[in-house]
């Protein structure tokens, strides 16, 4: 085939993750069957045992970095791919695991396994874009499928990906649902969160924890303040930003400053 004329390459990476988010890409379903019309997937394990060496034109890396050999593999990933998007927490803040950052990883692994020796790990876990240029971070524990089409498609035609980073609070709006830390006095980061959830949480009536992150310029501060003011617990605060995002700077910088 003329080199031309073939399709753009796409690959699927997996580092330290769950791999909801690739299962986000899977359960596409029929948009993926047309996406498939338009490249060739070279590198999808969690899909198929089919493998196509790189280089490739679009990389999806999941999941974050939490050993030596991770490091080392990301570069790998780098060098093949023309252009390299992080999907979910952990690949764009170190996901749910990076909690360990806060303590010490060496005493979790005696407690926790019953031949330490054989443990090879890093004491932090961390976000791809602290090792290499990432061209773009999308979002979520887990992403949001639809927004993830939008990604790989706006990479397909060379435009910048049309994400929202307003926050969950106008989604809840658009919802017509009243605010719960308004009416309810719930604990809800959806003010400094960025939307891409469609407000899953607040529509049955608990807050957000904050799964897609922190938006473009978070007031984290003045929202800390008003929960404590109505009499939330500063452990309780400290805890409400350290879950999915915790080490996201904006999430970080807030609870460091009340722990």
């Amino acid at each position: 085939m003329n080199k031309i004329n073939q399709k753009p390459k796409l690959a699927v990476w997996k580092f330290a993750s769950c791999d909801g988010c690739q299962l986000s890409l899977l359960d596409c379903e029929d948009e993926l069957l047309a996406l498939a019309d338009e490249i060739e997937i070279a590198n999808f394990p969690e899909a198929s045992r089919a493998f196509i060496p790189g280089p490739y034109d679009l990389s999806l890396v999941e999941g974050s970095i939490t050993t030596p050999e991770d490091k080392e593999r990301i570069q790998d990933v780098r060098r093949q791919s023309k252009y390299l998007v992080t999907i979910g927490a952990c690949a764009t803040a170190g996901g749910i695991q990076a909690l360990r950052n806060l303590k010490d990883v060496k005493e979790f692994i005696d407690i926790v396994y019953a031949h330490p020796d054989y443990i090879n790990t890093l004491a932090t876990s961390s976000a791809i874009a602290d090792h290499v240029l990432v061209d773009f971070e999308l979002r979520g524990c887990p992403i949001n499928k639809r927004q993830l089409l939008e990604v790989i498609t706006a990479f397909l035609h060379g435009r910048k990906p049309n994400i929202s980073r307003y926050s969950v609070c106008i989604e809840c709006k658009r919802r017509g649902m009243a605010c719960l830390t308004v009416t309810q006095g719930a604990p809800c980061l959806g003010p400094v969160t960025q939307a891409g959830c469609g407000a899953i949480c607040p529509a049955y009536n608990r807050g957000c924890y904050g799964c897609f992150g922190p938006t473009e310029t978070p007031n984290t501060e003045s929202l800390a303040n008003w929960l404590l003011d109505k009499g939330m617990i500063t452990d309780d605060l400290v805890r409400l930003f350290r879950t999915y995002n915790a080490q996201s700077s904006a999430f970080k910088k807030e609870s460091d400053r009340h722990e």
